[in-house]
């Protein structure tokens, strides 16, 4: 079935209103949202009609979903009203299938503007069509977002179990049962008897070596939450803010433990595989004699320690909760044997290699079937493939 190609700006009209978290309360009779959902409410009407909003700002630019009458958006949102003739749900898989990533702004804040994406074109078909079409897209999608859901849960069930297996060796070791003592810290409990504890201090020095070469001769290294220490040239693509000079920057060497003051309490912390520069704003150290910082790179990206370092911290907000160097090495851990050390690591290593394979198929299962999402909305809204009436 052929179709009209129509721009999208003719369909309907984009709107923002600058609503802040500040303005907004728990009681109210009309609700408002922002990109992660519901956030408050407040005592007047919001928009009249339906609509469909946006994220346009920060995370999750580029989700749209459809919202009630009456409601607001925050400011990060926009509103896109239809127009006359227009299904509401047809119109939200038309601006679904323009693959909206390609209009995103990629800055240290993405963003993404009806300006620059409604002069995209999409099909146009008759009202009944465009129901029919939305209709069917609801079944289906329906369908696939259950299968989504199932697969992201098994994903944070395989790294909750991770997570729970590097915890147990971590503190408990592996040789089984053997006498334990009172560690003194929290959430470690009881240890091996022939552990000790000690603080980072006794285990780690700070390292504060710079760096004055060009930024061409230097391998740049960053660190992720979720990724750990990695070197800019194995990341597809960097995010944020990019260095144009390296001077200053702090040298890290294979073996050190990179640290974000501002994150770790988040677990951004890791061991770093490699020779390089890191940000200013990272702290660096180097394992003393008989330290293994494989282990303490496991040892640091648990629950329980991340929250150590959050009650050592200080800050005025969440996201900028420092805990600084004298803090981090004031932090009291389990320290086994060298040789335990070493044993940890190479069982832990094995384990989450196995784990990780896991967690790597099933994404890999979730681009699949979130990629056949976006081409089955193309497809129909398109008319490459039609929804014929009953």
């Amino acid at each position: 079935m052929s179709m009209d190609q129509v721009k999208l700006k003719y369909l309907c009209t984009s709107y923002s209103t600058p609503i802040t978290q500040d303005q907004i309360n728990k009681n109210g009779q009309y609700k408002v949202y922002g990109a992660s959902g519901l956030v408050g409410y407040l005592p007047n009407e919001g928009c009249k009609t339906t609509y469909l909003g946006i994220v346009k700002d920060g995370a999750g630019v580029g989700r749209i979903n459809a919202y009630e009458a009456g409601s607001y958006l925050l400011g990060t949102m926009a509103y896109i009203i239809p127009n006359s003739g227009v299904n509401i749900k047809w119109l939200k898989y038309a601006i679904m299938s323009l693959d909206l990533g390609k209009s995103i702004s990629k800055t240290t804040i993405p963003h993404i503007y009806f300006s620059e994406y409604s002069n995209r074109k999409v099909g146009w078909s008759s009202l009944d069509t465009q129901a029919r079409i939305a209709d069917f897209l609801d079944y289906k999608c329906d369908e696939i977002d259950s299968v989504i859901a199932i697969t992201q849960k098994t994903i944070e069930e395989y790294k909750a179990l991770k997570q729970s297996i590097i915890t147990e060796v971590v503190t408990k070791g592996i040789r089984g049962d053997r006498p334990m003592k009172d560690s003194g810290i929290e959430w470690i409990g009881d240890i091996p008897a022939e552990w000790d504890v000690v603080r980072i201090k006794n285990l780690f020095d700070y390292r504060n070596e710079r760096n004055f070469k060009p930024l061409e001769e230097v391998n740049l290294i960053s660190l992720y939450t979720d990724k750990g220490v990695v070197q800019h040239c194995d990341l597809d693509e960097t995010t944020g803010n990019k260095a144009s000079n390296a001077d200053g920057y702090k040298l890290v060497y294979e073996n050190d433990i990179v640290v974000n003051i501002i994150l770790c309490w988040m677990g951004a912390i890791g061991r770093s595989a490699y020779f390089g520069v890191t940000s200013p704003a990272y702290d660096v150290y180097s394992p003393k004699q008989k330290t293994n910082s494989k282990f303490y790179h496991y040892l640091f990206r648990t629950n329980g320690f991340s929250g150590d370092c959050y009650k050592v911290g200080r800050g005025i907000m969440a996201m900028r909760w420092r805990t600084y160097s004298d803090q981090f090495r004031a932090i009291k851990v389990v320290s086994p044997p060298q040789s335990e050390q070493e044993e940890i690591v190479e069982y832990l290593d094995e384990k989450c290699e196995g784990i990780d394979d896991l967690i790597a198929k099933k994404q890999q299962y979730l681009t699949e079937i979130e990629n056949y999402k976006k081409s089955l909305i193309y497809e129909y809204v398109t008319g490459k493939k039609e929804v014929h009436p009953l």
